[in-house]
């Protein structure tokens, strides 16, 4: 047999396997499926977060994906009707970007191309690259319903977009306005949570603005001076008895002459600076407010390209980053700056390209924030009841404290900017008849007329929707919900029955509030529900070191690299006995040995179990009569009860380490071991360890259902089932007669070996050992539970005969443990070296202790010597004392 276990020839033959036969599809284990106390069908669902078609696997994917196969798997095994809906998101901004960097290589751009090649260009690289980040998943082992995957850009989705879209437009809660939004002079419009907030080392620029009717001047600070062409007011705090007498005053703008006015404003910061602030309302977030209350012009200095424009004078047509230098030169040269200061400060950055964002007027479409009160009156509510009663582990967020950073969002939630200026994506189904002005939503890509005058001229929004919008649908849309009959081949009528609400969402924390919080809120305002039962939120794989991937640190892991070195199941499994809920994962090279060590001791467990027995039969096929087969069944039973407790409460690090613990120490260390002394339980052994194979297919899928074929003596290829649609153990049969005994024997075993190596017979076969116990009372099991202990300790201990007894042995070698003492005789056997090798390390001890305390008790050392080396001294001369005596006791012990 082969010593090793050859991951390469294994995997990718049995994913094909699993897959032809159908074992991911809903009624994949439809042979198994069980239903609940009141007769119905058990069903689970869960959705993948969709991917970006532009994207390749990383880590955190692998973590995601790792995490909804087990609980799939599990919950597959255990007779549910399952759904995992996979799919692909269209990616908006990544996948235009992408585009547009080819185009820019072929010396071509979008427009010059125009909007329909463009999109054409989109479909093929959709194509191209979006199969590959399923094949990736594939290599991990995952098993979503295939067959159904969906596109966040299929025509049924589509359609579920359009429904969604028009129905929110007719209610009201889409509005289209001017308003100040997140701008990219790149991608367009952003929503807050895709503008990335990051310190940079800037510049505070000190400018005069003089008074127009020549009185003076006032000295404003600003740190972008390129958006003072902007300026409409110069601001004062009503309070500020400084500037009492300014107010109402007018002054000139550098280089312009235009005049402003100073007004009053209580969001002044009196402390800060000189007290004086300007005001551009088209170009910053708090002066926008500000002009709203003060009635003051919104003049916009750049346009959505960033390029300056006539407001500018000799500075238009110049890009506004690149403009500022040329500006403050100028500034400068005319006596308008009165220093320059270094300042550092938190400026905004677009998430995809990292270009700096710009507070922008513009007009876009904004979903109301109203319409998702409900759904966080809802959340809150179930929360409360399930912390109250303890349903569903006392929470709906697991870790449950990820409800807080959900509600201080959700509590200060603004209106959703939902359009992008962008060509791939959902186009937004608004159209403008060009005859009366009207505007209405429309389900048809081409409507026949306007509904108002009956026109036939009419205009679509270019714009498209965020990407997030058709997220946020994805608990429901893929199920059929508002799909309007298309692709139906894709999903079943009774879908959203079955599967909304969804049983469980698993994502990352850092896109809750982009796609979670707006699935919730969408799920609950069209399907009255929350969408979720559960939700986990996991958290980031670091590095061993703590430190945060990034491909500047050279730090980043690629899974598929780690599954072509290692396996998938070792990186599964690395990843769920990792994962602590609300912990980041430190993941380093020292964790994948651990767990390909793993992999080895089962493949030598059943390597062992074969040497003795070819094939063995199920646990439920077989009788388990033997004293080592009980209690092995036992372990194995409770072990079956916790990591079910783990799985159910999303404990997945938890499940991961029983099952270590299970595999490694009960079954390979001590139920191996012990089989030396009980031949007629190997095939016992067997049946059990093939029971484990089944606990641990969720995490191991592709070793567990090797190990499981080659210990029946059957094949997958040859067409035996796959354990993935076999029973997940459960409520199997517990005998505690022998629970006890076997704690016992491995508590003599150990104490012996431990006072043989006393005597430098640790590895030795010995003559004879006594016992005395403190644990058997009546006289009939006292002589069962001998019989039973006897042969065990003897075997494994390497003790030809074992008495037991009742009192001490004397002139003996003596081992003390919890519940039972040990005496090997030394009668019979030769003390003299083992005593001179105790009287040497006696005198050493003593040298060394007369040493140390004769420094220690130098007064002139130690008011010398540093106090770290004193502190070796006492520490050493503690540990040699302690040494000391209990070479004594032995000395004493053996004489």
């Amino acid at each position: 047999m082969s010593e090793k276990y050859e991951p390469s020839q294994v995997e990718d033959k049995f994913y094909k396997i699993w897959e032809e036969r159908g074992y991911f599809e809903i009624d994949g284990n439809k042979s198994i499926w069980k239903t609940d106390a009141n007769g119905k069908q058990k069903t689970f669902s869960i959705m993948m977060p969709p991917p970006n078609v532009t994207g390749s696997l990383h880590i955190g994917h692998a973590l995601t994906f790792t995490l909804q196969d087990i609980i799939t798997r599990y919950k597959r095994m255990d007779g549910f009707k399952t759904l995992w809906q996979p799919g692909t998101d269209h990616a908006g901004i990544a996948t235009q970007n992408v585009v547009e960097k080819q185009l820019l290589a072929e010396g071509t751009t979008k427009e010059e191309i125009g909007r329909e090649k463009f999109l054409e260009r989109a479909w093929k690289q959709k194509e191209t690259s979006g199969g590959n980040i399923v094949h990736q998943m594939r290599k991990l082992g995952v098993t979503p319903a295939w067959k159904r995957e969906r596109f966040t850009m299929d025509e049924g989705l589509k359609e579920a977009v359009k429904e969604a879209f028009i129905s929110l437009y007719n209610e009201g809660h889409i509005t289209q306005n001017n308003y100040m939004v997140n701008w990219c002079t790149h991608d367009g419009a952003l929503s807050d949570i895709e503008v990335e907030h990051e310190e940079v080392n800037g510049k505070f620029y000190h400018m005069i603005y003089k008074f127009a009717d020549g009185s003076g001047e006032l000295q404003v600070a600003t740190t972008r001076p390129e958006t003072y062409f902007g300026d409409t007011a110069i601001m004062v705090h009503p309070d500020d008895e400084r500037y009492k007498s300014i107010v109402g005053k007018e002054v000139l703008l550098p280089l312009t002459e235009r005049k402003i006015k100073v007004i009053t404003d209580s969001h002044v910061d009196m402390e800060f600076g000189t007290g004086v602030v300007k005001v551009t309302p088209a170009h910053d977030q708090n002066d926008y407010e500000v002009g709203k209350r003060h009635d003051l012009e919104f003049i916009k200095v750049f346009d959505e390209k960033g390029i300056l424009n006539e407001y500018c004078g000799e500075f238009a047509g110049l890009e506004r980053l690149e403009a500022r230098p040329v500006i403050v030169k100028a500034l400068e040269e005319a006596g308008y700056i009165v220093k320059i200061e270094e300042h550092i400060h938190q400026v905004g950055h677009c998430y995809r390209c990292k270009n700096i964002v710009e507070p922008f007027i513009s007009q876009q479409w904004f979903l109301s924030s109203e319409m998702a009160q409900e759904s966080i009156r809802k959340t809150k509510e179930t929360t409360k009841e399930r912390a109250a009663t303890g349903e569903h582990n006392g929470t709906l967020f697991h870790p449950a404290h990820w409800i807080n950073s959900y509600t201080a969002w959700m509590d200060e939630l603004r209106p959703w900017c939902i359009s992008r200026q962008l060509w791939w994506g959902h186009r937004i189904p608004v159209f403008t008849c060009d005859d009366c002005d009207h505007q209405w939503a429309d389900k048809a890509d081409e409507p026949e007329c306007c509904p108002k005058c009956g026109g036939k001229h009419y205009t679509q929004d270019p714009d498209v929707l965020d990407t997030w919008f058709s997220s946020a649908l994805w608990a429901m849309s893929p199920l059929g919900w508002g799909n309007n009959g298309k692709l139906k081949e894709l999903y079943n009528d009774t879908d959203e029955a079955d599967f909304y609400p969804n049983s469980l969402l698993i994502t990352g924390f850092d896109i809750m509030f982009f796609w979670v919080a707006r699935m919730m809120m969408m799920g609950e305002h069209f399907k009255k529900q929350l969408p979720f039962e559960d939700i986990y939120m996991h958290a980031l794989v670091r590095d061993e070191h703590g430190a945060k991937m990034s491909k500047s640190k050279g730090n980043v892991i690629d899974p598929l690299d780690m599954v072509n070195e290692h396996s998938a199941d070792i990186i599964r499994f690395t990843l769920a006995y990792l994962c602590v809920q609300g912990r980041d994962i430190k993941l380093g090279a020292k964790n994948l040995e651990q767990f390909r060590n793993f992999t080895n001791k089962l493949y030598n467990a059943s390597n062992f179990l074969q040497l003795n027995v070819e094939t063995f039969k199920d646990l439920n096929e077989i009788k388990i009569e033997t004293p080592l087969g009980i209690w092995m069944r036992n372990r194995l039973a409770n072990a079956v009860d916790d990591v079910r407790d783990a799985l159910e409460t999303y404990k997945f690090n938890e499940a991961a380490s029983i099952l270590y613990k299970f595999v490694w120490t009960e079954f390979c260390d001590w139920g191996i071991e012990y089989s030396k002394a009980s031949k007629e339980s190997i095939s016992e052994l067997g049946a059990i360890f093939k029971e484990t194979l089944k606990l641990i297919s969720p995490f191991m899928p592709f070793i567990s259902d090797y190990l499981y074929h080659k210990l029946s003596g059957t094949s997958l290829e040859d067409g035996a089932d796959s354990l993935m649609i076999m029973n997940f153990p459960d409520n199997i049969t517990i005998h505690g007669v022998y629970d006890n005994l076997f704690e016992y024997i491995q508590e003599a075993i150990v104490s012996i070996r431990r006072a043989k190596t006393l005597i430098d017979m640790g590895n030795s076969k010995i003559a004879k050992a006594y016992v005395k116990c403190n644990f058997l009372s009546k006289d009939s099991s006292k002589i069962l539970s001998e019989a039973v202990a006897k042969p065990f300790i003897e075997k494994l201990a390497k003790v030809e005969n074992i008495e037991f007894v009742t009192a001490k042995v004397e002139n003996s070698i003596t081992d003390v443990s919890d519940n039972l003492e040990v005496y090997i005789p030394t009668g019979e056997i030769d003390m003299t070296p083992i005593i001179s090798k105790l009287t040497k390390q006696q005198e050493k001890l003593e040298k060394e202790i007369a040493k140390l305390s004769g420094m220690l008790n130098n007064e002139k050392f130690v008011a010398n010597a540093p106090a770290n080396v004193l502190e070796e001294n006492r520490a050493g001369l503690a540990s040699a004392e302690d040494k000391l005596a209990k070479v004594v006791a032995e000395l004493k012990s053996l004489s």
